[in-house]
């Protein structure tokens, strides 16, 4: 009997620099928040450019939610974010005790359409938060423009988006606030964690003590291997801080992001090939060439999605619906419809990338959609 070995649609990328840094830290006894942490965001700073204040975190939900709440954004606040996202971006607003409004996004990239969003706007409305889908944000200028006119904070959900080059300078070297990812799939991986890159410094000193449940420069003490003992509380925070042994994989990953980057360009790049003008299934208009793509989503309309995600499972092909619209979701509904959202929602189907993915593995892949295709 032949056994065909499983295709995962996602995957982590890690070696022996990764179990050599994790080893490092377990020598060196320091396992929680210090010096490690202090490193990897001095990189993530230095990679990024600009000059941009890092603050590493626990999670990639983290950042969102502490972006949202050192804004002072809470109960009686509304937040305008796209409704086609991961259920975290939601929740987020909501753990500050602020409304998330469900906004439509774009038939063509699945991005946050601004039409809709002006309809979303009241007088409690305090910030937007577009999010990178499958790591594009075309338009974010557009974005910031709109938050301009409104008065509103941006927080980029780029969660999708590290390693991501927009009209020559990296995302996160530019923009109000912007929070990435970096949980075991993502472009690069600190086995959870996530940063927020800001130009606002009064706004990263928040930041920082709020990450440590609010304790005023803990931080400080912290990068040296120490603790504050003697201290004031003025905010709200939160046990949100990043370890050592988190911050050393993330530091082992940074030094690999050009590889990864390439090849998960190389992968999209033959999706692309491959797919062109095929009836049945077609890509998302994205600027492939500059992003580094987290997913491949594909439309697979009329009807046909779940059949070809059946078919690919029977042969052994992981596939995802990324994502459901958080507006039908029961803690999120609304009273108002978001057509695009709706149809793209029963269309969407994400196709195996990242990094471990083998040619073999991905002609395997694009055969068994062809064929699917070919039979219809």
């Amino acid at each position: 009997m032949i056994v065909v070995a499983r295709i995962r649609l996602s995957c982590s990328s890690v070696g022996a620099e990764e179990k050599e840094a994790l080893a490092r830290v377990i020598d060196g006894a320091y396992l929680g928040m210090g010096e490690e942490v202090r490193l990897f965001e001095e990189e993530i700073a230095a990679t990024l450019g600009g000059n941009r204040a890092v603050v590493c975190v626990a999670t990639g939900t983290a950042a969102l939610h502490l972006a949202v709440a050192c804004l002072d954004i809470g109960t009686g606040d509304e937040v305008i974010v796209p409704t086609i996202t991961y259920v975290a971006s939601f929740q987020a607003v909501r753990a500050t005790g602020a409304k998330p409004v469900a906004c439509d996004v774009r038939q063509g990239d699945v991005f946050l359409n601004l039409k809709d969003a002006e309809k979303r706007l009241s007088a409690k409305t305090r910030a937007i938060m577009p999010v990178h889908y499958g790591s594009s944000a075309r338009g974010i200028e557009d974005v910031y423009a709109f938050a301009k006119a409104n008065n509103l904070r941006v927080i980029e959900d780029a969660a999708h988006s590290f390693g991501n080059v927009r009209e020559g300078v990296k995302v996160g070297a530019e923009g109000d606030i912007v929070c990435f990812s970096f949980d075991g799939i993502k472009n690069i991986t600190s086995g959870e964690g996530g940063a927020i890159a800001t130009g606002d410094e009064m706004l990263a000193r928040r930041l920082r003590d709020a990450r440590l449940l609010g304790v005023e420069k803990d931080t400080e003490a912290r990068y040296g291997g120490g603790r504050t003992w003697t201290f004031d509380v003025k905010h709200q925070g939160f046990r949100y801080h990043m370890s050592n042994l988190m911050a050393a994989l993330g530091r082992a990953q940074l030094k690999k992001l050009d590889r990864f980057a390439g090849r998960r360009r190389a992968l999209a790049a033959r999706y692309l090939h491959a797919f062109a003008g095929m009836n049945g299934l077609s890509t998302l208009e994205m600027d492939w060439s500059h992003i580094v793509p987290h997913i491949f989503a594909v439309k697979v309309p009329h009807g046909a999605r779940e059949a070809l995600a059946d078919y690919l499972k029977a042969q052994e092909i992981e596939t995802g619906f990324h994502y459901q619209p958080n507006h039908r979701l029961t803690l999120f509904k609304t009273g108002y419809a978001l057509p695009v959202a709706e149809k793209l929602a029963d269309e969407l189907l994400t196709l195996p990338l990242h990094a471990e993915l083998t040619d073999e593995e991905q002609e395997r892949v694009i055969s068994a959609i062809t064929g699917f295709f070919r039979t219809r």
